[in-house]
């Protein structure tokens, strides 16, 4: 098999991984546990890219575009935590970790999707808010109205997938790319 394959397939189990800890921890009431289950993974995850400084830029803005949105959608009730919260108005730091995980995969599962933002609006927009639902199935999240947080996740993440991936190709050149092919 050939090593971009393998990283690949390494990128989708650690991110799996981390996403079920953190769930599970959550629900569990051991949000903690999870969260340094996801650190272990990000500190991996960094030191085996080929750009360290190119990842923790992505996490680092993935972490912060969650922490802003999960709190509005905390902040104006549609969803809330029962575990991890710092303050009643801010996300969880659990899922906080959660946006980093998933920044982990936009140069490298996901990389595919940098040329082909609108598809990568249409799998942000179903795939965030299925990630959402089955958070909320397990006990992690709880929908105050879930036809309404289902409608703002599905548009927050259509959202933020393609300008995530945008952005982690602004360093590399292909961001003007992305763009012209996109559109």
């Amino acid at each position: 098999m050939h090593k971009t394959m393998k990283n690949i397939i390494l990128n989708i189990i650690l991110f799996q991984v981390g996403w079920f800890a953190c769930v599970l921890t959550a629900a569990n009431n051991i949000a903690a546990v999870g969260a340094l289950i996801s650190v272990m993974i990000l500190i991996t995850h960094v030191k085996l890219s080929v750009n360290a400084r190119k990842e923790i830029r992505i996490i680092s803005i993935a972490m912060l575009i969650g922490l802003v949105w999960d709190s509005i959608l905390v902040s104006i009730g549609l969803l809330t935590y029962q575990s991890g919260m710092v303050a009643s108005f801010l996300a969880p730091y659990w899922i906080v970790l959660m946006w980093a995980l998933f920044a982990t995969t936009i140069n490298s599962s996901l990389a595919w999707l940098k040329e082909k933002l609108i598809i990568a609006a249409i799998f942000g927009a179903i795939s965030g808010p299925l990630a959402y639902y089955a958070g909320a199935k397990l006990g992690a999240v709880v929908f105050v109205s879930e036809t309404n947080a289902l409608i703002a996740l599905s548009v927050g993440w259509a959202i933020f997938t393609p300008l995530l991936l945008l952005l982690s190709s602004t360093n590399d050149n292909q961001g003007n790319v992305a763009m012209e092919k996109a559109l």
